[in-house]
């Protein structure tokens, strides 16, 4: 049982998330770290490639470091990137934001911070800080794909598509950007488009699981659940598979007791959070 729940929670992380994002991009079952959106800092050196895998031993290695030398921008980006993927987001968000200080012109550590920012829910002040991490001489799809996330999360799901389809421009059929734009569709309930576009990411075989999972959210919601489980359960082993359909079965039924309620106090739909960065 113990084991089950743990499956739901993981089953929970990819509904939310996402990105997101975030996914928002890729990455799927843990923290995305900013090589997902623009190369790690320096990725070359000997350093940063003997980085550890764990990211709480990470934190300890870079954190000491960070606090050996704070103006040490790939020690301040691996801290701060190590502190997300272990849920310390307002101080990963500090770190990064004193890193952008000493480092202004550094743009990844500005789209780190950006994703920091996202991460707390400061959606404006991240959308801002990300809009600084690229140029639009050399754009960064990526970013242009969390930015149009950070727009969804401030209802501003018209100007949101726009990144996305720039992102699109730069990097055609990129499933983690379809994905995004699919839920785009769904916050505004458009849940045919949103159908359609998460069905082209998820036909592209380097679309990960999450993908998968926000089309069987999107079928369940248009009433088609028989199929919705299927999609859900995927090739995934037995035990698995029965905990992301019950948690299918929980985030439909939220969506039931949705209806019921006076329109004024309805929820746009029955997920927390549009590809929430990892």
């Amino acid at each position: 049982m113990r084991r089950s729940s743990s499956h739901a929670g993981s089953f929970a992380r990819f509904l939310t998330s996402a990105a997101v994002t975030a996914v928002l991009a890729a990455g799927l079952g843990g923290c995305q770290t900013m090589s997902d959106i623009t190369g790690s800092l320096n990725s070359s050196s000997p350093k940063a490639q003997a980085a550890p895998d764990d990211p709480r031993r990470a934190a300890e290695i870079y954190g000491e470091r960070y606090r050996a030398n704070p103006k040490d921008a790939e020690a301040a980006l691996g801290y701060g990137q190590a502190l997300r993927a272990t849920g310390q987001r307002a101080q990963a968000a500090a770190v990064l934001e004193q890193a952008t200080i000493a480092h202004p012109g550094n743009k990844t550590l500005l789209a780190a911070y950006g994703r920091a920012l996202a991460d707390n829910g400061n959606s404006q002040a991240a959308f801002e800080v990300l809009s600084r991490a690229h140029t639009p001489a050399n754009p960064d799809w990526r970013i242009l794909s969390v930015q149009g996330t950070t727009l969804d999360k401030m209802g501003k799901h018209e100007e949101a598509r726009r990144y996305y389809a720039s992102a699109l421009k730069i990097t055609p059929e990129e499933p983690s950007v379809l994905s995004n734009l699919g839920l785009s569709y769904m916050l505004t309930r458009e849940l045919p488009q949103a159908e359609e576009t998460l069905r082209r990411a998820y036909s592209n075989p380097r679309a990960d699981a999450r993908v998968r999972q926000n089309l069987a959210l999107v079928v369940g919601l248009q009433g088609r659940f028989v199929e919705a489980e299927t999609i859900a359960k995927g090739d995934l082993p037995a035990d698995e598979a029965a905990a992301n359909v019950a948690y299918l079965r929980e985030m439909l039924s939220r969506k039931d007791k949705d209806h019921s309620r006076p329109p004024g106090n309805r929820a746009t739909v029955p997920v927390a959070a549009l590809n929430r960065p990892d």
